[in-house]
């Protein structure tokens, strides 16, 4: 189990609340989040009225539910970095927002934080991650976001046939209405591909359209290796991790960068195939 995050209080926004030990249910209309600081602070659910679009099962001690880690990940290999991804950060909860922040690893020298907070008007709740140096020397980091979903459904996002290179085996992309769309199925192996899309991406399943928005990079600009859009797919029918990035920047000491994504959440009374119908309704949430 873990240990309860030490909290500083103050007057939360409307639709934050504290639910118990050390999670937090952050609701905007019929969406909820609930976010656990005693677990690395991670997402562990996200719901529209009841239904369920994140990975909720523990097929190992670290991939399920929604995380933030560094890139490059060859600075640091696996598993995920135990003060970022699995260790209580502490709680602040400001007026408008829930604040976390993570203790500073000892063999990498950062310290992450993410804020969490509603935007009404858009339906959306924002989160904002933040990446401390907090060595004596100077540093190059990018942030990622990485989000488990069932091993079912449509991934689909803006990109031609040339914005994506495959890294570890192929996923069998289909490509249409402006899109890069991928149907889930199956394989004896673990799959990975690297695309530079234009900010966001989808996935529908189980009756709903989930989407992540973040900063359109160029090519030049994610860390070596790596790449602005990625999706995982685990061996077998298991889990999809879909990941987002940010620039690759250099940090003198003490200095943080920060990267925000939004996140919807909508019903699709479409089939779970590419349509013009499902890329309208994407296009519609991110113009709404």
């Amino acid at each position: 189990m873990a240990l309860a995050a030490p909290v500083i209080t103050a007057n939360a926004a409307p639709g934050i609340k504290s639910i118990g030990e050390s999670k937090y249910s952050i609701s905007v209309g019929d969406v909820e989040m609930i976010v656990d600081a005693g677990e690395g602070g991670k997402i562990l659910s996200y719901k529209l009225d009841g239904k369920e679009v994140i990975e909720t099962t523990r097929i190992n001690p670290f991939s399920y539910g929604s995380t933030f880690w560094s890139s490059p990940q060859k600075e640091w290999n696996w598993p995920p970095v135990k003060e970022y991804d699995m260790d209580p950060y502490e709680i602040e909860e400001r007026e408008n927002s829930l604040f976390l922040t993570s203790t500073v690893s000892p063999k990498y020298q950062y310290r992450f934080s993410k804020e969490f907070r509603i935007d009404p008007d858009k339906e959306t709740i924002a989160i904002t991650y933040s990446i401390k140096n907090e060595s004596d020397v100077e540093k190059q980091v990018a942030p990622w976001e990485i989000s488990r979903v069932p091993g079912d459904g449509i991934m689909f996002f803006e990109a031609s046939e040339s914005d994506i290179t495959p890294a570890n085996g192929t996923l069998p992309f289909t490509f249409g209405e402006g899109m890069a769309w991928y149907v889930y199925d199956t394989a004896p192996q673990h799959r990975k591909i690297n695309a530079d899309g234009t900010g966001w991406l989808a996935y529908s399943n189980n009756g709903l359209l989930f989407i992540h928005q973040y900063e359109d990079l160029d090519k030049t600009q994610p860390a070596p290796g790596e790449a602005e859009l990625q999706i995982y797919v685990n061996m077998g029918k298991a889990y999809i991790e879909l990941e987002g990035q940010g620039k690759y920047e250099t940090l003198k000491p003490g200095e943080s960068l920060e990267w925000t994504v939004r996140w919807y959440l909508v019903s699709n009374p479409y089939p779970l195939l590419p349509s013009k119908e499902l890329a309208e309704l994407a296009r519609k949430v991110l113009n709404n």
